[in-house]
């Protein structure tokens, strides 16, 4: 009596606020169910991982299938925040399309796709996909489904201002996207950390094969008046 006693007092420790103790659970919960499984995972787990007591735990979260969701949910939200945020670089006016939108693919992958959050992520649904298409099908809608509209409409913009030759919007952001993770795949799934030369160069081949696709074709009259110019200069 006298442990729990001294647990708990330990768990209302002025250090330790209700909002540090929720980061803490979550942050545990998504390393115990990343590592161990949702059925491998277990209260007492993600308690010690916290440094809490599991009654701590249960208060916040009531039962482990809520905090699944819950953990699922804040990475969604956190892994939004910052692809929006690398959504806010754009380039909405580029002077070269190929070269800027290389750097944006960069920085997607480096804040976006290599982080910890999205290795989470990327762990969770192939492991625990299958067993709660509930919760991941949310996760589709209020995840890659903002971001795919947002980008979408990013692109659409590009192609009214005749950097772009594209009917639908919403799939050249999305083949965008897989383009761009095509080649972070594999190393992914093996836990292999790229490096910013490997960054630089997948995503330069991404943003090189959708230009082929989606990239303004010049007219004839256009090139005449290139070659016209390049003779003399």
């Amino acid at each position: 009596m006298f442990f729990m006693d001294a647990i708990n007092a330990t768990d209302r420790l002025p250090t330790r606020g209700h909002a540090a103790k929720r980061v803490s659970i979550l942050e545990a919960g998504a390393r115990v169910f990343c590592r161990e499984g949702y059925a491998g995972a277990n209260i007492d787990m993600i308690a010690a991982e916290a440094s809490v007591s599991r009654q701590t735990v249960y208060n916040h979260y009531g039962d482990k299938d809520k905090l699944f969701a819950a953990v699922v949910t804040e990475i969604t939200q956190r892994c939004n925040a910052r692809s929006f945020e690398v959504l806010a670089t754009f380039p909405d006016h580029p002077e070269n399309l190929e070269k800027e939108l290389v750097a944006f693919a960069v920085r997607l992958t480096q804040n976006c796709l290599c982080d910890e959050d999205g290795k989470y992520l990327r762990k969770l649904i192939q492991s625990e996909g299958e067993r709660h298409p509930q919760l991941f099908a949310s996760w589709r809608t209020d995840g890659p489904g903002k971001v795919w509209s947002a980008l979408a409409a990013r692109f659409a913009r590009l192609a009214y201002a005749g950097h772009l030759d594209l009917d639908n919007p919403d799939i050249a952001a999305r083949q965008f996207l897989a383009l761009v993770n095509t080649e972070l795949q594999i190393p992914a799934l093996f836990g292999e950390k790229l490096g910013s030369n490997r960054l630089q160069e997948t995503a330069a081949c991404a943003v090189k094969t959708f230009l082929r696709a989606y990239g303004r074709k010049r007219s004839e009259n256009e090139e005449i008046s290139s070659g016209d110019r390049a003779l003399r200069a």
